[in-house]
């Protein structure tokens, strides 16, 4: 019998396409990896994709060509479009634990020349400006709150409690925002991330999306290099972002709403549950649980999930049972929410329409008045942006504004994110809509929802401990 064997192919040693060609021809040939390998050139890998992926459409093949990518200075509100590449891994600067520079904003090249940029720097810095103030003040009530602990020193102090403060402060930033955020991707993903950005409203994207291809033709010089401008992308958001849409541009709605549910969904997760540990078909699995009583499906839901531990992640069968919410919360919560790309999301664009929310920390702090003032100012800005040009708008807009969202998901993931973001550590924007969620997945599917493991508290409790305001 072969001897079992696990090995890397090292990146140090070959290149990315000369890795993706090495896995995709064990389909074909008897040989190890290793062989393979040492068989291939960097003119040979290029020649194989240029046949196989490029003229014959196997793009999987790319998929074994990983990237490590590094964006420095780029806005907020770009990362966005970085970030919605479903299939990566990213970590980003964060607003958390981390303070921004007076002068870390970006200005769109759209505004070089116009009239408007001189007061959009304006509002910019003044912004900045607050938000650069308001840390002194929200440092200091914190500081009181949370005392120095015996022989710890100011450094470490600042460190222990610097989210607290600093977690409230960033309701100030605009979307202008400058950060860093690594990617980490296959080669199929990045062509398909270029493409889009390529495409993109705004011209910073595109021109980042020029620079990535620019960047990773250097280590995959097949596989990206027909990545260019998709007109469908460009035509299509053009034409339904102009529809005449009359009184629908306006109106308010609930912040949270379930609109829209698998009413059956329980029956289907158990059921599914039980087809993947018998030999029935799912109809007379479906059938079967739908015919026992109550007290029986909850045993049933009690060995299902009744086991899960802190870390436990629940089985696949949960995806069975799906959920659709129109969300409001604000920018600064969604940059947290948009992280769990599981969920298929459609962000409405970045608007000062829909009101602001105040942390009340910063009433407390004697901040208020200066706080709103700043919003207001963005609010007036936004407002002259939008009749220029409405996706360059998005630029000025603080995270303490609320932002539109749809969201589906299945119930698996709603484990994952309602779990992850009600946590105690959890920013109290996102344990607010993680805790509403909850709620209202355990008003329709009670037996289910009931082994989630949230933070003890409400998201009214939230409202009322951290919010003077949310709209």
């Amino acid at each position: 019998m072969p001897q079992r064997e696990i090995y890397l192919l090292s990146p140090r040693a070959l290149s990315p396409e000369t890795i993706a060609v090495a896995f995709a021809k064990t389909s074909r040939s008897p040989e190890s990896f290793r062989d393979i390998a040492a068989e291939l050139s960097d003119e040979k890998s290029a020649q194989f994709h240029e046949k196989w992926v490029v003229g014959y459409g196997h793009a999987s093949v790319a998929e074994h060509a990983v990237l490590h990518i590094a964006f420095e200075n780029i806005s907020r509100l770009a990362i966005e479009s970085i970030e919605s590449n479903r299939l990566a891994s990213y970590t980003e600067k964060s607003t958390r634990y981390q303070k921004w520079g007076p002068d870390d904003f970006w200005i769109p090249t759209e505004l070089d020349e116009h009239p408007i940029r001189g007061e959009y720097v304006d509002t910019i810095r003044l912004l900045f400006k607050a938000y650069a103030d308001s840390l002194i003040p929200a440092r200091t009530l914190i500081f009181e709150r949370f005392p120095r602990r015996e022989n710890e020193k100011d450094e470490a102090w600042d460190r222990r409690v610097r989210s607290k403060y600093v977690d409230v402060c960033r309701f100030l930033l605009p979307a202008a925002s400058l950060a860093n955020v690594g990617m980490t991707a296959n080669a199929r993903v990045i062509e398909n991330a270029i493409r889009k950005m390529l495409s993109h409203e705004l011209m910073e994207v595109r021109e980042i999306g020029a620079k990535v291809k620019e960047v990773a033709l250097g280590e995959t010089p097949t596989l990206v290099k027909y990545a260019e401008v998709v007109p469908y992308l460009v035509e299509t958001c053009k034409e339904i972002g102009e529809l005449e849409t009359g009184e629908l541009e306006t109106g308010g709605s609930e912040w949270c709403s379930l609109i829209d549910y698998d009413k059956n969904g329980e029956n289907k997760v158990l059921a599914a549950a039980l087809y993947r540990f018998g030999e029935m078909p799912f109809a007379d699995a479906l059938a079967y649980v739908e015919s026992l009583s109550v007290e029986s499906r909850a045993k049933f839901a009690e060995s299902l999930l009744g086991r899960l531990g802190k870390y436990d992640v629940p089985l696949r069968e949960l995806e069975y049972s799906t959920y659709t919410f129109d969300l409001v919360m604000d920018q600064g919560a969604y940059a947290e929410f948009k992280r769990h790309r599981m969920m298929t999301q459609t962000p409405q664009k970045l608007t000062t329409r829909l009101g602001y929310a105040t942390p009340q920390l910063i009433m407390e702090a004697g901040f208020g008045s200066r706080y709103e003032a700043a919003m207001e100012t963005a609010s007036t800005m936004f407002e002259k942006l939008y009749a220029f040009n409405p996706n360059v708008a998005q630029y000025v807009v603080p995270n303490g504004f609320n932002r539109r969202v749809l969201a589906a998901f299945n119930l698996r993931e709603a484990y994952a994110f309602c779990q992850l973001r009600s946590a105690a550590n959890a920013h109290f924007s996102i344990r607010r809509v993680a805790q509403r969620i909850h709620e209202e997945m355990s008003r329709v599917h009670p037996l289910l929802t009931k082994y989630m493991k949230l933070h003890e508290e409400t998201w009214q409790g939230v409202e009322e401990s951290h919010f003077t305001k949310m709209t």
